[in-house]
């Protein structure tokens, strides 16, 4: 039966280069999707810029423009980078979209409508410098649980929530001017109300979500939920639909995470499919959010409290994939410190299954990691190079030669055949769990029982001392490497076609490729080239 999948992946900040900390945290979710794409499924997998954040906003301050044209450049690269990398978003879009906007202001209606917004007069930070009141992301100070720095309302450090009113030591982000108290008067959401069901819902994933999500969502209820502000005092952002606010903008936390349903619903309204039914089918439905570990409680507290007040039948999150981080010398990256790797540099220098693979391979799934260029390098050169790239090009270049292309029907292997089946069930249900470093190891694994199965047959030598023999080895690799080229789909899809079109295969499904008849080798080309 075909099911309904959900896969959100993060939004990141339209105000700088996409770096590799993002790559890991994303590349996932494109996997996923290709994964559910081949079973055949109802695959919506979105995403988009975040371009109302208070980021945007200091940085067009600082370079003199627009927050517009800051949001518009960096999305337009954030696009383009992503399709260097061969990202299949359903729709990769941009929170200043007039769609998104229009939706986000009805979402905010039906919130309003349901009880769970309420005006309330608030002291909040003002600069008498820059003579305007701050966001929390304005706001710099000493995170008063930790003592580190932070930010508005999380400590940078320790990750801890906080209320901007305890801050220690405010000053303003753009000037570094001490802030001022003064009153203001703001709509607000009522996260307070959500404490119990969201208590109910992080436990009940206690063996599902992995650590990290676990960890930072019972830290921040344990806290206690208090009620954020829903709007705030800017001029760049989707509107409040209330009337007297018309000086304001919804709040980015709340209109930035409703980008999965307004990018959702726009794929699904151009398919014909109802939004509704589609994400109330709790039998028939999976839901996907895929980020880093910074972004852990907006996923799993701050969305589903927003669901909840919306619609209650709306499906929760039912898979969290939280990273950890990418460090560089086991240093957290940062502009300042220059060992910022962009994806574009990598997408530029390196061959873009390469990069997907390693970055994988090398993932923070459970743990921060390290990337290395020399490890990038030594994993194509090793795995890709001498593993799978061996394997298919030796097959195909001795028959190329011997037998102008012509690969003769035989007898599959009954082993290999049985260990295939097995091997598409085994990853399957580790690219499900988010497991996907594993995942990888099996099919290389695969990939090197090929290679020991080539050595130990010989058909160099069977070639002249029994043909049939020779055909059923030879049918037995070509076996293996068709079904390599529907496993490697969702991790290195343009190798994985290039492997197709060598053996003039059908389209990709998630499924064991049966082999019919004899086939011919189509434009024989080198899958990898090693590199110094």
């Amino acid at each position: 039966m075909k099911r309904n999948i959900l896969i959100g992946g993060a939004w990141p900040y339209a105000n700088n280069s996409l770096h590799i900390g993002h790559l890991a945290a994303l590349l996932p979710a494109d996997v996923i999707a290709r994964y559910y794409r081949g079973l055949g499924d109802e695959v919506v997998y979105v995403s988009g810029s975040d371009c109302h954040g208070t980021p945007i906003t200091v940085r067009a301050k600082k370079e003199g423009v627009k927050p517009v044209d800051i949001a518009t450049k960096y999305h337009e690269e954030f696009v383009n980078s992503f399709n260097s990398l061969d990202f299949s978003y359903d729709l990769y879009t941009a929170t200043m979209t007039l769609t998104h906007k229009q939706k986000v202001m009805e979402y905010f209606t039906k919130i309003l409508e349901n009880g769970y917004i309420y005006e309330k007069e608030e002291e909040q930070d003002y600069c008498p410098n820059c003579e305007e009141f701050l966001s929390d992301r304005e706001i710099l100070g000493t995170c008063p649980i930790c003592g580190g720095k932070a930010m508005g309302e999380q400590c940078d450090e320790c990750l801890s929530p906080i209320d901007p009113s305890k801050l220690l030591s405010k000053h303003c982000k753009t000037c570094n001017s001490e802030t001022i108290i003064k009153k203001n008067k703001h709509l607000y959401f009522k996260l307070s109300a959500f404490q119990k069901v969201l208590e109910e819902f992080i436990n009940s994933h206690e063996n599902d979500w992995r650590k990290n999500a676990l960890n930072e969502s019972k830290k921040y209820l344990n806290l206690g939920l208090i009620d954020r502000a829903a709007t705030r005092q800017l001029d760049w952002g989707v509107d409040v639909p209330v009337s007297g606010y018309e000086d304001k903008k919804i709040y980015v936390w709340i209109e930035a995470v409703l980008g999965y349903l307004t990018a959702s619903e726009q794929v699904l309204k151009e398919r014909g499919i109802d939004f509704n039914s589609f994400v109330t089918d709790n039998d028939n439905l999976r839901t996907y959010f895929v980020h880093g570990k910074d972004n852990i409680t907006f996923h799993t507290i701050i969305y589903p409290a927003l669901l909840q007040a919306i619609n209650p039948k709306w499906q929760l999150p039912k898979y969290i994939i939280s990273s950890e981080y990418v460090n560089m010398n086991d240093e957290k990256m940062s502009k300042s410190k220059g060992n910022l790797i962009t994806v574009d540099y990598l997408a530029e220098n390196y061959n873009k299954d390469t990069v997907r693979m390693y970055m994988i391979n090398n993932g923070p799934e459970k743990k921060d990691v390290n990337f290395s260029s020399t490890d990038l390098v030594n994993y194509h050169n090793k795995f890709l190079v001498g593993v799978i790239g061996n394997f298919i090009n030796r097959n195909l270049s001795f028959i190329n030669k011997k037998f102008d292309g012509i690969i003769k029907e035989g007898v599959i292997d009954s082993k290999i055949k049985e260990t295939t089946i097995n091997l598409y069930n085994e990853v399957g249900l580790l690219i499900e769990k988010g497991e996907l470093r594993q995942a990888i190891e099996s099919i290389i694994e695969y990939a090197t029982l090929g290679n020991k199965y080539y050595d130990e047959n010989e058909p160099w030598v069977k070639v002249k001392e029994n043909i049939d023999e020779f055909n059923d080895i030879t049918y037995t690799c070509v076996y293996i490497m068709a079904n390599l080229s529907n496993l490697l789909n969702p991790f290195m899809p343009s190798s994985a076609n290039k492997i197709k079109d060598m053996l003039n295969l059908d389209e990709y499904k998630w499924e064991e490729y049966n082999l019919k008849g004899n086939l011919k080798i189509n434009n024989l080309d080198l899958l990898f080239t090693r590199m110094d």
